[in-house]
Protein backbone atom coordinates (compact mmCIF):
# COMPACT_ATOMS: atom_id res chain seq x y z
CA UNK A 1 0.00 0.00 0.00
CA UNK A 2 1.29 3.39 -1.20
CA UNK A 3 1.93 5.97 1.72
CA UNK A 4 -0.56 8.25 0.12
CA UNK A 5 -3.51 5.74 0.14
CA UNK A 6 -2.20 4.52 3.57
CA UNK A 7 -2.56 8.31 4.79
CA UNK A 8 -6.33 8.85 3.71
CA UNK A 9 -7.43 5.48 5.10
CA UNK A 10 -6.28 6.75 8.22
CA UNK A 11 -8.27 9.68 8.03
CA UNK A 12 -11.32 8.41 7.20
CA UNK A 13 -11.08 5.31 10.30
CA UNK A 14 -10.40 8.61 12.41
CA UNK A 15 -13.24 10.19 11.15
CA UNK A 16 -15.61 7.44 11.44
CA UNK A 17 -13.93 7.08 14.92
CA UNK A 18 -15.00 10.43 15.74
CA UNK A 19 -18.68 10.57 14.76
CA UNK A 20 -19.17 6.95 16.97
CA UNK A 21 -17.86 8.87 19.58
CA UNK A 22 -19.92 11.62 19.19
CA UNK A 23 -22.95 9.74 18.87
CA UNK A 24 -23.73 10.94 15.50
CA UNK A 25 -26.06 8.43 14.09
CA UNK A 26 -29.54 8.62 12.85
CA UNK A 27 -32.64 9.30 15.43
CA UNK A 28 -34.70 6.09 15.67
CA UNK A 29 -38.44 6.36 16.35
CA UNK A 30 -38.97 3.96 19.10
CA UNK A 31 -43.10 5.27 19.30
CA UNK A 32 -45.02 2.28 18.78
CA UNK A 33 -47.29 4.09 16.64
CA UNK A 34 -44.82 6.32 14.71
CA UNK A 35 -42.97 9.82 14.66
CA UNK A 36 -44.13 13.21 13.01
CA UNK A 37 -40.13 13.99 11.38
CA UNK A 38 -40.56 17.78 10.80
CA UNK A 39 -37.41 18.86 8.42
CA UNK A 40 -35.15 22.04 9.99
CA UNK A 41 -37.23 24.51 7.76
CA UNK A 42 -40.79 23.16 7.62
CA UNK A 43 -43.76 23.72 9.53
CA UNK A 44 -45.04 21.88 12.42
CA UNK A 45 -48.60 21.18 11.08
CA UNK A 46 -51.83 21.24 13.14
CA UNK A 47 -55.30 21.10 11.59
CA UNK A 48 -58.89 22.11 12.43
CA UNK A 49 -61.60 20.32 11.33
CA UNK A 50 -64.55 22.67 12.58
CA UNK A 51 -67.93 24.54 10.99
CA UNK A 52 -67.34 27.47 9.05
CA UNK A 53 -69.65 27.71 6.59
CA UNK A 54 -73.61 27.53 6.70
CA UNK A 55 -75.69 28.30 9.48
CA UNK A 56 -73.86 27.28 12.06
CA UNK A 57 -70.55 28.68 11.12
CA UNK A 58 -70.24 30.95 14.07
CA UNK A 59 -69.45 28.10 16.22
CA UNK A 60 -66.30 27.06 14.38
CA UNK A 61 -64.99 30.38 13.57
CA UNK A 62 -65.16 31.56 17.02
CA UNK A 63 -63.19 28.46 18.10
CA UNK A 64 -60.77 28.88 14.70
CA UNK A 65 -60.25 32.50 16.23
CA UNK A 66 -58.92 30.98 19.67
CA UNK A 67 -57.03 28.32 18.05
CA UNK A 68 -55.55 31.44 16.10
CA UNK A 69 -55.06 33.72 19.30
CA UNK A 70 -52.97 31.10 20.87
CA UNK A 71 -50.46 30.56 17.76
CA UNK A 72 -50.10 34.65 17.82
CA UNK A 73 -49.49 34.38 21.39
CA UNK A 74 -46.85 32.15 20.60
CA UNK A 75 -45.47 34.37 18.22
CA UNK A 76 -46.33 31.94 15.58
CA UNK A 77 -43.96 29.21 16.55
CA UNK A 78 -43.04 25.89 18.39
CA UNK A 79 -39.52 25.02 18.81
CA UNK A 80 -38.31 27.89 16.60
CA UNK A 81 -40.32 26.15 13.90
CA UNK A 82 -43.82 28.16 12.33
CA UNK A 83 -46.76 26.93 13.09
CA UNK A 84 -49.09 25.67 9.99
CA UNK A 85 -53.10 25.91 11.06
CA UNK A 86 -55.20 24.70 8.09
CA UNK A 87 -58.04 22.62 7.85
CA UNK A 88 -61.26 21.63 6.97
CA UNK A 89 -65.01 22.19 6.87
CA UNK A 90 -66.68 19.50 9.25
CA UNK A 91 -70.26 20.54 8.25
CA UNK A 92 -71.45 20.25 11.85
CA UNK A 93 -72.94 17.12 10.37
CA UNK A 94 -71.86 13.05 10.17
CA UNK A 95 -71.71 13.77 6.26
CA UNK A 96 -69.03 16.73 6.54
CA UNK A 97 -67.11 14.77 9.45
CA UNK A 98 -66.74 11.93 6.93
CA UNK A 99 -65.58 14.49 4.29
CA UNK A 100 -63.00 16.05 6.83
CA UNK A 101 -62.10 13.12 8.20
CA UNK A 102 -61.10 11.08 5.26
CA UNK A 103 -59.44 14.45 3.95
CA UNK A 104 -56.94 15.01 7.05
CA UNK A 105 -56.45 10.95 7.62
CA UNK A 106 -54.86 11.20 4.43
CA UNK A 107 -52.20 13.62 5.46
CA UNK A 108 -49.14 11.82 7.54
CA UNK A 109 -47.46 15.59 8.18
CA UNK A 110 -50.73 16.67 10.67
CA UNK A 111 -48.91 16.09 14.56
CA UNK A 112 -52.58 17.18 15.99
CA UNK A 113 -56.22 18.22 15.20
CA UNK A 114 -58.56 20.68 16.72
CA UNK A 115 -61.85 19.58 16.37
CA UNK A 116 -64.31 18.78 15.42
CA UNK A 117 -66.83 21.53 16.54
CA UNK A 118 -70.09 18.88 16.69
CA UNK A 119 -69.93 15.68 18.26
CA UNK A 120 -71.79 14.37 15.23
CA UNK A 121 -68.95 14.89 13.06
CA UNK A 122 -66.80 13.83 15.48
CA UNK A 123 -68.32 10.16 15.54
CA UNK A 124 -67.21 9.48 12.11
CA UNK A 125 -64.44 11.35 11.57
CA UNK A 126 -62.21 10.02 14.87
CA UNK A 127 -62.50 6.78 14.03
CA UNK A 128 -60.17 6.97 10.99
CA UNK A 129 -57.99 10.01 13.08
CA UNK A 130 -57.12 7.32 15.92
CA UNK A 131 -56.01 4.82 12.77
CA UNK A 132 -53.80 7.52 11.70
CA UNK A 133 -52.46 8.43 15.01
CA UNK A 134 -53.67 11.85 15.42
CA UNK A 135 -54.13 13.68 18.68
CA UNK A 136 -57.12 14.82 18.81
CA UNK A 137 -58.71 17.73 21.30
CA UNK A 138 -62.13 19.72 20.69
CA UNK A 139 -63.09 22.97 22.03
CA UNK A 140 -66.51 22.01 21.35
CA UNK A 141 -67.95 18.29 21.23
CA UNK A 142 -69.83 17.85 24.72
CA UNK A 143 -71.56 14.57 23.54
CA UNK A 144 -71.39 12.09 26.48
CA UNK A 145 -70.34 9.27 24.95
CA UNK A 146 -67.45 10.74 23.58
CA UNK A 147 -65.95 10.08 26.90
CA UNK A 148 -67.41 7.54 28.58
CA UNK A 149 -65.32 4.70 29.33
CA UNK A 150 -66.13 1.21 27.11
CA UNK A 151 -68.25 3.62 24.53
CA UNK A 152 -67.69 2.25 21.01
CA UNK A 153 -67.51 6.09 20.48
CA UNK A 154 -64.43 6.51 23.23
CA UNK A 155 -61.10 6.21 20.27
CA UNK A 156 -57.33 6.29 21.64
CA UNK A 157 -56.19 9.95 21.06
CA UNK A 158 -59.57 11.96 21.92
CA UNK A 159 -59.40 14.81 24.42
CA UNK A 160 -61.86 18.22 25.18
CA UNK A 161 -61.41 20.94 26.77
CA UNK A 162 -65.33 21.60 26.50
CA UNK A 163 -67.56 20.41 29.87
CA UNK A 164 -69.43 16.80 29.21
CA UNK A 165 -73.28 17.53 28.63
CA UNK A 166 -73.86 14.83 32.06
CA UNK A 167 -73.00 18.91 33.46
CA UNK A 168 -74.82 21.01 31.43
CA UNK A 169 -78.21 18.81 30.86
CA UNK A 170 -78.21 18.54 34.76
CA UNK A 171 -77.76 22.12 35.36
CA UNK A 172 -80.45 23.33 32.70
CA UNK A 173 -82.65 20.90 34.37
CA UNK A 174 -81.88 22.14 37.81
CA UNK A 175 -82.51 25.72 36.58
CA UNK A 176 -85.72 24.94 35.48
CA UNK A 177 -87.31 23.33 38.35
CA UNK A 178 -85.24 24.90 41.11
CA UNK A 179 -84.88 28.43 40.02
CA UNK A 180 -88.07 28.99 37.54
CA UNK A 181 -90.34 26.64 39.77
CA UNK A 182 -91.64 24.57 36.73
CA UNK A 183 -92.86 21.32 37.28
CA UNK A 184 -93.64 20.41 33.39
CA UNK A 185 -91.41 20.45 30.71
CA UNK A 186 -91.26 19.03 26.84
CA UNK A 187 -87.46 18.56 25.05
CA UNK A 188 -87.30 18.97 21.42
CA UNK A 189 -83.58 17.54 19.76
CA UNK A 190 -82.56 17.20 16.11
CA UNK A 191 -81.59 14.02 15.81
CA UNK A 192 -77.91 14.79 17.06
CA UNK A 193 -75.69 13.09 19.19
CA UNK A 194 -75.39 16.37 21.00
CA UNK A 195 -79.03 17.28 21.46
CA UNK A 196 -80.07 14.13 21.84
CA UNK A 197 -77.97 13.30 24.76
CA UNK A 198 -78.45 16.34 26.43
CA UNK A 199 -82.07 16.12 26.42
CA UNK A 200 -81.86 13.43 27.77
CA UNK A 201 -79.63 14.42 30.28
CA UNK A 202 -82.00 17.35 30.90
CA UNK A 203 -84.98 15.02 31.14
CA UNK A 204 -83.49 12.35 33.43
CA UNK A 205 -82.34 15.14 35.90
CA UNK A 206 -85.84 17.32 35.77
CA UNK A 207 -87.47 13.47 36.46
CA UNK A 208 -85.66 13.05 39.44
CA UNK A 209 -86.10 16.60 41.25
CA UNK A 210 -89.62 15.76 40.76
CA UNK A 211 -91.17 17.07 37.35
CA UNK A 212 -93.04 15.67 34.55
CA UNK A 213 -91.66 15.56 31.09
CA UNK A 214 -94.81 16.16 28.81
CA UNK A 215 -93.07 15.16 25.46
CA UNK A 216 -90.21 14.35 23.56
CA UNK A 217 -90.13 15.50 20.44
CA UNK A 218 -87.88 15.72 17.46
CA UNK A 219 -87.23 18.09 14.18
CA UNK A 220 -84.70 18.03 11.32
CA UNK A 221 -81.66 20.85 11.48
CA UNK A 222 -82.90 22.53 8.32
CA UNK A 223 -86.83 22.10 8.86
CA UNK A 224 -88.25 25.27 8.65
CA UNK A 225 -92.01 24.32 9.35
CA UNK A 226 -92.32 23.45 13.01
CA UNK A 227 -96.10 23.92 13.15
CA UNK A 228 -96.66 19.92 13.65
CA UNK A 229 -94.18 19.19 16.24
CA UNK A 230 -95.28 22.64 18.40
CA UNK A 231 -99.27 21.27 18.39
CA UNK A 232 -98.66 18.53 19.78
CA UNK A 233 -96.60 19.33 22.13
CA UNK A 234 -98.83 22.44 23.46
CA UNK A 235 -101.47 19.58 24.42
CA UNK A 236 -99.58 18.36 27.44
CA UNK A 237 -99.35 22.32 28.48
CA UNK A 238 -95.72 22.15 29.26
CA UNK A 239 -94.43 25.41 31.08
CA UNK A 240 -90.87 25.39 29.64
CA UNK A 241 -89.42 23.56 25.71
CA UNK A 242 -86.16 22.84 26.27
CA UNK A 243 -84.38 22.28 22.62
CA UNK A 244 -80.58 21.82 22.91
CA UNK A 245 -80.55 22.41 19.05
CA UNK A 246 -78.70 24.33 16.78
CA UNK A 247 -79.07 28.07 15.02
CA UNK A 248 -81.01 27.31 12.27
CA UNK A 249 -84.03 24.92 13.73
CA UNK A 250 -83.92 26.73 17.11
CA UNK A 251 -84.63 29.87 15.72
CA UNK A 252 -87.16 28.68 13.69
CA UNK A 253 -88.90 26.83 17.25
CA UNK A 254 -88.30 30.75 18.83
CA UNK A 255 -90.12 32.75 16.08
CA UNK A 256 -93.31 29.84 15.96
CA UNK A 257 -93.37 28.49 19.51
CA UNK A 258 -95.45 31.45 20.80
CA UNK A 259 -97.71 31.64 17.57
CA UNK A 260 -99.01 28.35 18.41
CA UNK A 261 -102.48 27.97 20.77
CA UNK A 262 -101.54 26.74 23.89
CA UNK A 263 -97.83 27.62 24.05
CA UNK A 264 -97.95 31.77 24.00
CA UNK A 265 -96.97 31.83 27.34
CA UNK A 266 -94.37 29.10 27.25
CA UNK A 267 -90.81 29.52 28.02
CA UNK A 268 -88.10 28.24 25.85
CA UNK A 269 -84.64 27.11 26.45
CA UNK A 270 -81.59 25.82 24.36
CA UNK A 271 -78.33 25.59 25.14
CA UNK A 272 -74.60 26.25 23.60
CA UNK A 273 -75.00 25.44 20.25
CA UNK A 274 -77.59 28.48 20.12
CA UNK A 275 -75.48 30.97 21.78
CA UNK A 276 -74.58 33.00 19.06
CA UNK A 277 -75.28 36.41 17.47
CA UNK A 278 -77.12 34.56 14.47
CA UNK A 279 -80.25 33.40 17.12
CA UNK A 280 -80.49 37.02 18.14
CA UNK A 281 -80.56 38.42 14.73
CA UNK A 282 -82.42 35.86 12.89
CA UNK A 283 -85.49 35.84 15.83
CA UNK A 284 -85.95 38.98 16.29
CA UNK A 285 -87.87 40.52 19.45
CA UNK A 286 -89.45 37.02 19.45
CA UNK A 287 -85.66 36.14 21.25
CA UNK A 288 -86.66 38.44 24.55
CA UNK A 289 -87.03 35.81 27.73
CA UNK A 290 -85.45 33.14 25.50
CA UNK A 291 -82.64 31.12 27.69
CA UNK A 292 -79.52 29.28 26.75
CA UNK A 293 -77.14 27.27 28.98
CA UNK A 294 -73.52 27.86 28.47
CA UNK A 295 -70.35 27.56 29.83
CA UNK A 296 -70.12 30.74 32.05
CA UNK A 297 -67.44 33.22 30.91
CA UNK A 298 -67.97 35.58 33.21
CA UNK A 299 -66.04 32.90 35.77
CA UNK A 300 -63.10 32.63 33.49
CA UNK A 301 -59.40 33.77 34.61
CA UNK A 302 -58.38 37.33 34.48
CA UNK A 303 -55.97 37.40 31.41
CA UNK A 304 -59.59 36.47 29.41
CA UNK A 305 -60.62 39.70 29.69
CA UNK A 306 -57.51 41.84 30.15
CA UNK A 307 -55.46 40.65 27.60
CA UNK A 308 -57.39 37.71 25.35
CA UNK A 309 -60.96 39.66 24.74
CA UNK A 310 -58.84 42.91 23.89
CA UNK A 311 -56.86 40.54 21.44
CA UNK A 312 -60.08 38.92 19.85
CA UNK A 313 -61.34 42.36 18.93
CA UNK A 314 -58.51 43.51 17.73
CA UNK A 315 -57.58 40.36 15.26
CA UNK A 316 -61.20 40.14 14.19
CA UNK A 317 -63.19 43.34 14.94
CA UNK A 318 -66.16 42.17 16.65
CA UNK A 319 -66.96 40.34 20.52
CA UNK A 320 -66.73 36.72 20.43
CA UNK A 321 -69.28 35.53 18.14
CA UNK A 322 -70.09 32.33 19.94
CA UNK A 323 -68.95 30.51 23.59
CA UNK A 324 -66.14 28.16 22.71
CA UNK A 325 -63.28 30.65 21.86
CA UNK A 326 -61.07 30.27 25.30
CA UNK A 327 -61.61 26.40 25.15
CA UNK A 328 -60.12 26.25 21.37
CA UNK A 329 -57.46 28.59 22.68
CA UNK A 330 -56.53 26.31 25.71
CA UNK A 331 -56.80 23.37 23.27
CA UNK A 332 -53.99 24.73 21.23
CA UNK A 333 -51.84 25.75 24.06
CA UNK A 334 -52.33 22.05 25.74
CA UNK A 335 -50.73 20.59 22.01
CA UNK A 336 -47.79 23.07 21.67
CA UNK A 337 -46.86 22.24 25.76
CA UNK A 338 -46.60 18.60 24.87
CA UNK A 339 -45.23 18.96 21.62
CA UNK A 340 -42.31 20.70 23.73
CA UNK A 341 -42.46 18.60 25.46
CA UNK A 342 -42.07 15.31 23.89
CA UNK A 343 -40.01 15.81 20.38
CA UNK A 344 -36.55 15.12 19.81
CA UNK A 345 -34.93 17.65 18.44
CA UNK A 346 -31.54 17.02 15.96
CA UNK A 347 -28.72 19.67 15.72
CA UNK A 348 -29.80 20.82 12.54
CA UNK A 349 -33.47 21.65 13.98
CA UNK A 350 -35.01 18.37 12.37
CA UNK A 351 -38.10 17.26 15.08
CA UNK A 352 -38.92 14.14 15.88
CA UNK A 353 -42.63 14.08 17.10
CA UNK A 354 -43.63 10.69 19.01
CA UNK A 355 -47.17 10.27 17.74
CA UNK A 356 -48.00 7.71 21.41
CA UNK A 357 -45.90 10.12 23.39
CA UNK A 358 -48.06 13.23 22.72
CA UNK A 359 -51.44 11.35 23.29
CA UNK A 360 -49.62 9.95 26.63
CA UNK A 361 -48.29 13.82 27.66
CA UNK A 362 -51.58 15.14 26.64
CA UNK A 363 -53.65 12.46 28.77
CA UNK A 364 -51.54 13.33 31.91
CA UNK A 365 -52.01 16.73 31.49
CA UNK A 366 -52.41 17.79 35.44
CA UNK A 367 -54.05 22.02 36.35
CA UNK A 368 -53.19 23.34 33.21
CA UNK A 369 -53.60 26.73 33.50
CA UNK A 370 -56.30 27.36 31.33
CA UNK A 371 -58.19 30.80 30.47
CA UNK A 372 -61.09 28.02 31.24
CA UNK A 373 -59.63 27.16 34.54
CA UNK A 374 -56.97 24.69 35.73
CA UNK A 375 -57.86 21.47 33.43
CA UNK A 376 -56.71 18.31 34.13
CA UNK A 377 -57.17 15.27 31.83
CA UNK A 378 -58.89 11.46 32.63
CA UNK A 379 -57.64 8.67 30.67
CA UNK A 380 -60.85 8.80 28.15
CA UNK A 381 -59.95 12.61 27.18
CA UNK A 382 -62.14 15.02 29.28
CA UNK A 383 -60.09 17.57 30.66
CA UNK A 384 -62.87 20.61 31.31
CA UNK A 385 -62.94 22.47 33.94
CA UNK A 386 -66.72 23.03 33.47
CA UNK A 387 -68.82 26.01 34.83
CA UNK A 388 -72.32 26.25 33.30
CA UNK A 389 -74.46 29.27 33.58
CA UNK A 390 -77.75 30.39 32.34
CA UNK A 391 -78.14 33.77 29.99
CA UNK A 392 -80.87 35.29 29.17
CA UNK A 393 -81.49 36.45 25.43
CA UNK A 394 -82.90 40.18 25.24
CA UNK A 395 -84.27 42.01 21.51
CA UNK A 396 -81.43 43.38 19.66
CA UNK A 397 -78.44 42.91 22.31
CA UNK A 398 -75.57 40.46 22.45
CA UNK A 399 -74.38 38.76 24.25
CA UNK A 400 -77.49 37.50 26.06
CA UNK A 401 -77.33 37.80 29.83
CA UNK A 402 -76.30 35.65 32.59
CA UNK A 403 -79.02 35.06 34.71
CA UNK A 404 -78.12 32.10 36.83
CA UNK A 405 -76.43 30.82 39.11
Amino acid sequence: MSKRLLIIVSIIMISSMVLAACGAKPYECTDKIGCVTVGPTDPVHIAYAMVINGPDATLGIDSRNGAEIAIADKGGKVLDHAIKFDGEDDGCSAEGGQAAGTKLAADPTIVAILGTSCSSALRVAMPLWSTAGFTVISASNTAVDLTEAGNENNYPGYLRTAHNDKVQGAAAAQFAYNFLGFKKAATIHDGSIYADGLQKVFADEFTKLGGTITARESVDPLQVSMSGVLTTIASGTPEIIYHPIFIAAGTQLILQTWKTPGLENTVEMGADGMFSPDVMKGAGDAVEGVYVSSPDFTKFGADYTAKFLPAYQAAYGSVPVSIFHAHAYDAMNMVLACVEKVTVKDSDGTLHIPRQGLRDCMYATKDFKGLTGNLTCTPTGDCADPKIAVFEYHAGEYPPTKVWP
